[in-house]
């Protein structure tokens, strides 16, 4: 495993005991439950003493989708654990105990823990990890549990759970077609195994194949799903709000804090989930996490750091971790209310990623397009392959660079020769480009 996946602060203890976990498996991604269920009986079964638990699969905006609810219920005044993934920055990220990330003594205690009592068998460190945050919810009181999968949900170590308070499925799509399968039959299959007899479950507006798989393991297992675009509905409203009809009538709401179009339909899921909680959130609540939500890496701009103070005045730079052709879309109709200035994109992928399927969407929005590795990461997909790619998707100027900074560079320097006094820069592909670009400029 690359070392960016797992670094935390370099030369850290902590840092170095990941370094250690990650050895332990020559796969970084290996889907099974049998080595957590081994881990988990070790450690005395902590997953059976969680608080309530909402657990969340999909393909894009699982974590947007948790850092909603964590803002609804935090509003409410309610204590929340959360276990997202990957990271940008710190491993600390992955795990929130009672609202605030892990401190770094705590996160080192416990992986020491786990790493003790599992005698160096072979693990993931996903496994471990998760393994280590359910160790952490056990042990501090909350009242709550938001719990992302990883990877799928069948294998994945977080469904390890057996009886959740409630489950969510954002919208599926094609994505680590390598471990889920290469059709959007099985990856759906795969993700809505988190679905469990006698816990009901919000699901986003799917497409009708995903639908109707979804559909049938409702039945199988006699639950409830409760449907964007017909037990619930989210909409925006002149631009200005957004309207959710749900459970319990119509709400005007504000937009919400995170830049994108598509957000508001992230929020409008946590919103229906909320609404089947067993805890009293109300529309003041859902209106102040509206407004409070944060959720780095997801179409924010850049305000300080190197490549800010780069730019010329009147420029923006924004990055999105989106890595796969749904997400790609998604960016590509929210830059339609980006007409005012020209939108170059600059690409970073992993060897993994449809990267071919990611241009497709974008290119017609954008007007320049440069690629670049992923720093310190040997499973990026090389500049020059990517520059191809999006060459023979029909974008006319698509080129390698070495670097972001050079990227940047480049296309400043271009738009001075055109007499371009203004423009915007997108950078995606990739949440651990993203990272590094993060840890840089914060």
């Amino acid at each position: 495993m690359s070392r960016s996946l797992v670094s935390n602060l370099p030369g850290s203890a902590t840092d170095a005991i990941l370094d250690r976990l990650a050895a332990l498996y020559p796969q970084a991604i290996d889907l099974s439950l049998e080595r957590v269920w081994r881990l988990l009986q070790a450690l005395d079964h902590p997953e059976t003493a969680l608080p309530p638990v909402i657990h969340i699969a999909g393909t894009n905006g699982k974590g947007s989708v948790v850092a909603y609810l964590r803002a609804f219920l935090e509003a409410a005044g309610l204590l929340v654990h959360a276990y997202t993934s990957p990271h940008l920055v710190r491993f600390n990220e992955r795990i929130r105990v009672a609202g605030r990330l892990i401190d770094d003594s705590a996160l080192l205690a416990l992986l020491e823990e786990v790493e003790r009592l599992n005698a160096g068998k072979p693990v993931t460190l996903f496994e471990i990890t998760t393994c280590a945050a359910f160790l952490a919810f056990a042990r501090n009181r909350a009242d709550v549990v938001l719990l992302e999968t990883g990877l799928g949900g069948r294998l994945d170590a977080t469904n390890v759970l057996q009886k959740p308070t409630l489950t969510v499925l954002t919208p599926i799509a094609m994505d680590h077609a390598q471990y889920l399968g290469g059709r959007i039959e099985a990856i759906t299959a795969e993700k809505s195994h988190i679905l469990k007899p006698g816990v009901g479950c919000i699901s986003a507006k799917q497409e009708r194949k995903v639908a109707t798989i979804i559909e049938l393991r409702s039945l199988e297992l006699g639950v409830p799903v409760w449907r964007e675009g017909c037990e619930w509905h989210i909409r925006t409203s002149k631009g200005t709000s957004m309207i959710f009809e749900g459970r319990h009538g119509t709400s005007k709401l504000p937009l919400p804090a995170l830049a994108g179009t598509f957000q508001v339909r992230n929020a409008g899921l946590a919103i229906a989930a909320v609404e089947r909680l067993p805890f009293s959130v109300n529309t003041k609540h859902i209106t102040t996490g509206l407004k409070m939500v944060e959720w780095p890496g997801r179409l924010q701009r850049l305000t300080m750091g190197v490549l800010v103070k780069s730019l010329p005045t009147d420029w923006e730079i924004w990055v999105d971790g989106g890595h796969n052709p749904a997400a790609a879309a998604a960016l590509a109709r929210h830059a339609r209310n980006w007409r005012d200035r020209p939108l170059t994109l600059i690409v970073g992928m992993l060897g993994t990623k449809d990267a071919a399927g990611f241009f497709r969407p974008l290119i017609p929005r954008v007007t320049h397009i440069r690629t670049v590795p992923i720093p310190h990461n040997p499973a990026t997909q090389s500049a020059e392959s990517l520059a191809a790619l999006a060459v023979a998707q029909g974008h006319p100027d698509a080129q390698p660079a070495e670097s972001v900074p050079t990227a940047v560079a480049s296309i400043v320097a271009l738009y001075r020769e055109q007499r371009c006094l203004s423009g915007r820069i997108l950078i995606a592909g990739s949440l651990y480009l993203i990272g590094s670009i993060l840890g840089e400029n914060s």
